[in-house]
């Protein structure tokens, strides 16, 4: 059935519950897991370059600010290279075989990518829950890869927060 699992995860909330859904799934199947973070423009942190032209009256400051870009490039890859070596150190020790891997790009054309790459049989994404004018502005990886992805694709959905309305019948053990 499902033997290479890619699992997106990013430094959200949700990654923990994608985590968790992944590696249950990988243990049950005796799969291989990749795991997959890409570094994005849309995620907090991501360093943002802004310095002076060469051609500015201090062109000493391009300079500085160039080496202060890459030193936060690259406190920015090493947090996600992080992430991603301390979950796949949790799967090993859980027993499943994983990998793991971090790219720099458009998070859902690159999950597609790799997916079709590694040939995996399945890809974990997690869902943030964006609609309406945020899900526009912003994107939404899960539904681009839902649309994009070269196999099946499971959406694992994080806890509810407080301002989200629970209908009643979604309500367990209240009169």
């Amino acid at each position: 059935m499902f033997k290479k699992i890619l699992v997106a995860v990013d430094k959200s909330d949700i990654t923990e519950y994608v985590f968790e859904s992944s590696i249950s799934l990988a243990k049950v199947l005796n799969a291989k897991v990749m795991l997959l973070h890409v570094l994005s423009p849309l995620d907090e942190g991501y360093p943002t370059p802004v310095y002076p032209g060469p051609d500015s009256m201090y062109p000493s400051m391009h300079e500085e600010a160039i080496r202060s870009y890459a030193k936060q490039w690259e406190n920015f890859e090493r947090e996600g290279f992080n992430l991603l070596k301390s979950l796949a150190d949790r799967a090993t020790a859980a027993g499943v075989v994983t990998d793991f891997n971090q790219n720099a790009g458009d998070p859902g054309r690159t999950i597609c990518d790799i997916a079709r790459t590694w040939n995996a049989d399945l890809i974990v994404v997690g869902r943030r829950g964006r609609s309406g004018l945020s899900e526009m502005i912003l994107g939404s990886v899960s539904n681009y890869v839902l649309h994009h992805a070269p196999c099946s694709v499971l959406t694992v959905q994080g806890p509810l927060s407080a301002e989200t309305p629970v209908k009643a019948s979604e309500t367990v053990g209240t009169a």
